[in-house]
């Protein structure tokens, strides 16, 4: 993605604590599965510019969708955090194009933190 030295604050967070923050800065009244708050946007930019941003996942509404889709929480955490930082580096999948897009680069980093775990045993 190009980035080098950035940092990522990430928040492991109950359905109630993301939904407040989605009804607060989405409108949104329900708990989601990630929130990202990119710190590239705002009159506030310059402050720390290595901060990418802040990636709030829930863990209970993450359980529920790794149970739907058969497979470990450990890999629904690790994909919505993939989710939540490829929208602090500018992905959306408001429009069909960009949603395709951004799977593509999700299904690709996903491979390649596979390959990392191989490795490494």
């Amino acid at each position: 993605m190009g980035f080098k030295t950035q940092e990522v604050s990430i928040t492991f967070a109950n359905d109630r604590f993301v939904r407040r923050l989605n009804c607060q800065y989405r409108g949104i009244d329900r708990p989601t599965d990630v929130l990202a708050f990119a710190m590239s946007e705002g009159k506030y930019t310059y402050i720390q510019p290595q901060l990418l941003g802040d990636v709030v996942i829930s863990v209970e509404t993450a359980k529920r969708q790794a149970e739907q889709m058969g497979h470990s929480l450990d890999r629904e955490l690790m994909i919505l955090l993939i989710h939540g930082i490829l929208h602090l580096a500018g992905y959306d999948h408001i429009e069909r194009k960009d949603s395709k897009k951004m799977k593509v680069m999700e299904t690709k980093i996903l491979e390649e933190m596979k390959g990392l775990n191989n490795e490494r045993t």
